[in-house]
């Protein structure tokens, strides 16, 4: 019996196969986005817990394993998070409020420079605009206080995400040896070691990604802290402050915390220092490329500048800030996970995937 000639030429085939996994996939992650931003009362907690978690387990291994109770090492590991985040905190707000005043002035100086020295027309005198700013402001502290009510709730949802979250963080690190039992547990017959390697993978590149970016952030700080100060840049401290808090959100952070430094700088000391304080952005920057990032972060999963700044947008986009802060190292759980299957698969079948 003759064989039946395919409708379809291989490479259609494929394309069609290949285009339904897409859509498939699209899907999915499509309904799991829209079930977070549902659920975001209960999903921040989590994902919050789950970056501090990764961030503190390194701390909570070394005390098991001086026979620390694990139930105690948690809440050393969590009252520990407490005093250096409540402290670093402190310090970042103390410090933005102190010379934020200074900052600010120095930025006005800078758009009223800008106004004069090239000529533009039809602009407002930088006085006029302040005078607007904090006539909107006023109203709206008038607002504010008329939805005192409102505030409040406010502040109640960010004090009880915050407590959740610490609270989850105890459980996830006292628990942590649970995690590959409960994976085989849950796993289909057969994909429990699969399933277990994902969870590892996912976790180790967040993991890798917290350690380092605060690492990073805080070399960082340190360096165009002490070039602002040598340099005699009014609030060096609160721009040093911004440059440590702006490097959780990769690239962009680097840049605004980075701009405002230079545009301080040239309004308050001229165009010399502010050439200067570009000397030291850059070099502070191309330490961080060069040496820090590949020396650090060697062992993390590495992605592209181009797709760090698509996850950045998409994670404004669903979840403004909040998805800024997560995006990446939900990203970069994610290539973890790719990366696993390839291997797994690779190791299976001895080469790559050429379609479905």
């Amino acid at each position: 019996m003759p064989t039946r000639k395919p409708l379809l030429p291989d490479v259609a085939r494929r394309t069609a196969a290949w285009s339904g996994v897409l859509l498939l996939v699209a899907g999915v992650a499509a309904v799991a986005i829209w079930l977070c931003v549902a659920l975001k009362t209960a999903v921040t907690p989590v994902l919050l817990a789950l970056l501090g978690t990764a961030l503190l387990g390194p701390v909570h291994r070394w005390l098991t394993a001086r026979k620390v109770n694990r139930s105690v090492a948690a809440g050393l590991t969590c009252a520990l998070l407490v005093a250096v985040g409540g402290g670093a905190g402190y310090i970042v707000v103390t410090a933005l409020v102190d010379t934020g005043d200074q900052i600010v002035a120095s930025l006005k100086d800078t758009a009223q420079w800008v106004i004069d020295h090239f000529d533009i027309e039809g602009v407002a005198n930088v006085d006029d605009l302040a005078d607007n700013a904090k006539g909107l402001v006023e109203k709206f502290g008038a607002s504010a206080a008329g939805g005192l009510l409102t505030g409040i709730s406010l502040i109640g949802s960010l004090v009880t995400t915050g407590v959740l979250a610490l609270l989850l963080t105890f459980f996830f690190l006292r628990d942590s040896d649970r995690a590959v039992s409960l994976a085989h547990t849950l796993a289909p017959r057969g994909t429990g070691d699969l399933v277990e390697a994902m969870g590892r993978r996912a976790f180790e590149a967040v993991e890798g990604f917290m350690r380092g970016t605060t690492f990073i952030a805080l070399i960082d700080a340190l360096c165009i802290t002490v070039g602002l100060l040598i340099l005699r840049v009014p609030g060096a401290v609160g721009l040093g402050a911004l440059v440590f808090v702006g490097a959780y959100i990769p690239y962009l952070g680097a840049f605004i915390s980075g701009a405002v430094a230079v545009l301080v700088a040239l309004a308050d000391r001229g165009l010399v220092i502010a050439l200067w304080t570009v000397g030291v952005v850059l070099a502070v920057q191309v330490l961080e490329g060069h040496v820090l990032q590949p020396v650090i972060q060697s062992r993390t999963v590495q992605m592209h500048p181009a797709m760090i700044m698509i996850a950045l947008t998409a994670g404004a986009s669903v979840a403004g800030l909040l998805g800024m802060l997560l995006a990446v190292p939900v990203c970069a759980a994610a290539f973890g996970v790719i990366g696993e299957l390839r291997k797994g698969y690779e190791a299976e079948h001895g080469g790559v995937p050429e379609g479905p």
